[in-house]
């Protein structure tokens, strides 16, 4: 029994020291691409997240969508992540990168909110100040249209 229980515990040892270096595929997409790629799919898992239910109603499948858009398909992805992903700095990079872009991509939006609020609060202000200088006292508006009576006679 002893001896059963050391020869599995030693294969399952010499089992998991041995780590494939994966070769590099014929069709490796470039760095920049894979990061436009992992992008799109944090971009595509938030709305999926978000958005389900519409996705699904539109027929979007977002992984499909991503290797469509990016003229790939999930094989070439995923030997070409796998790739990446075993040389940790390479990949470190290439999510450095997408984060890079992420944070860009925010502020952008950011700005643009930002904008847009300020312009629908001036239009509000705008409104404000020209009720502001429309209301007329009741008193006023009767002897306005009395002397537009009188004027008329």
């Amino acid at each position: 029994m002893r001896v059963v229980v050391s020869i599995f515990v030693f294969l399952v040892l010499l089992g998991c020291n041995k780590v494939v270096k994966p070769k590099k595929p014929n069709n490796l997409i470039p760095k920049e691409q894979m990061v436009n790629i992992i992008y799109d799919i944090y971009i595509m898992n938030a709305a999926k997240g978000i958005q389900k239910v519409k996705l699904e109603e539109q027929g979007i499948m977002p992984e499909n969508f991503v290797y469509q858009k990016h003229h790939i398909d999930s094989l070439q992805f995923a030997l070409s992540n796998d790739y990446y992903a075993y040389n940790t700095e390479t990949y470190k990079n290439i999510i450095s990168d997408v984060k890079a872009k992420i944070n860009s991509e925010k502020k952008h939006y950011e700005a643009l909110i930002e904008k847009e609020e300020k312009r629908e609060k001036a239009k509000k202000d705008s409104i404000k100040k020209l009720r502001d200088t429309l209301k007329i006292n009741p008193g006023d508006v009767k002897q306005k249209v009395n002397k537009q009576k009188i004027n008329l006679d």
